[in-house]
């Protein structure tokens, strides 16, 4: 599927008055200009929108979805990425716990709003991302618009240190989660221990979320990124891991569902083989 690139400047507020850019990579189908899709926002490792993120965008956005990939630190810098290198990697972490998590929320929901205001998308939202943006996809999802999100190698959700004071409630607030959630995790990946891990699954059970819960075996922090990742990256897993999220998406974002009965969680299966 082809796919348009552009970017809007978002007002914002929470954080100060200011703009945030949200670059749009959009399916195009010959002869249906009227054609609608379902969208996607995906959020970013600590690096802005990247090669890696942007190129992870257009392959989304070749399976006919609308992506929308905010420029995360726009309180603090330009749209355009930080290095993949020492200072770049700590200019992302300090603007990691710098920005408020108020003013993260606003971020996602102002691109939820944005696509949904499109007269070509569906109606219908999720949302993705990776290191950081794992979290912020997780964050999404509290957001009854937000039907699906995927959340590779999320970091900060055991520990609940994201933004200024390293203070988050995201699992606290795991139960507001109305959508479903893949939560995708290297076992190799330092940044999210295996006791990390356990809670995190253990509380999304306790919560009664309907979620799917992957942990690969010698796969690292950023296995995804496809250029600069420290000899980490790896394709076929990468390949994997998206089929999963074009499962997820394909299931819940283009089918027309109806509305959900009953509660979420998983319903018990027969105990026969």
């Amino acid at each position: 599927m082809l796919i348009e690139e552009s970017h809007k400047d978002v007002p914002t507020k929470a954080d100060g008055d200011g703009n945030m850019r949200i670059f749009l990579f959009h399916p195009k189908i010959p002869n249906y200009p009227h054609a609608r899709f379902p969208a996607v926002v995906l959020f970013s490792e600590i690096y802005q929108v990247t090669g890696p993120v942007a190129r992870f965008a257009r392959q989304i956005a070749g399976h006919g979805y609308i992506v929308a990939a905010p420029s995360s630190y726009h309180e603090f810098t330009g749209p355009e990425p930080l290095a993949y290198d020492g200072p770049g990697t700590d200019e992302g972490n300090r603007y990691k716990i710098t920005k408020q998590v108020a003013a993260y929320d606003e971020d996602a929901a102002l691109a939820v709003t944005m696509l949904l205001d499109l007269p070509t998308c569906n109606g219908r939202v999720g949302a993705t991302g990776m290191c950081l943006g794992g979290h912020l996809a997780f964050r999404a999802a509290f957001d009854t618009r937000v039907a699906a999100a995927v959340c590779y190698f999320a970091t900060d959700i055991h520990s609940h240190s994201l933004g200024a004071g390293k203070d988050d409630d995201s699992l606290q607030r795991a139960g507001e989660i109305r959508g479903e959630v893949i939560m995708i995790h290297g076992k190799s990946d330092p940044h999210v221990p295996a006791p990390g891990r356990d809670l995190i699954r253990h509380t999304l059970h306790e919560k009664n979320v309907t979620f799917s819960f992957y942990e690969i075996a010698g796969a690292q922090h950023a296995f995804i990124r496809d250029e600069l990742s420290k000899g980490r990256y790896d394709p076929c897993v990468s390949n994997v891991c998206f089929a999963m999220l074009l499962e997820l998406f394909g299931r819940v974002l283009r089918s027309d569902l109806g509305a959900r009965e009953g509660g979420a969680g998983e319903k018990e299966g027969e105990n026969v083989c």
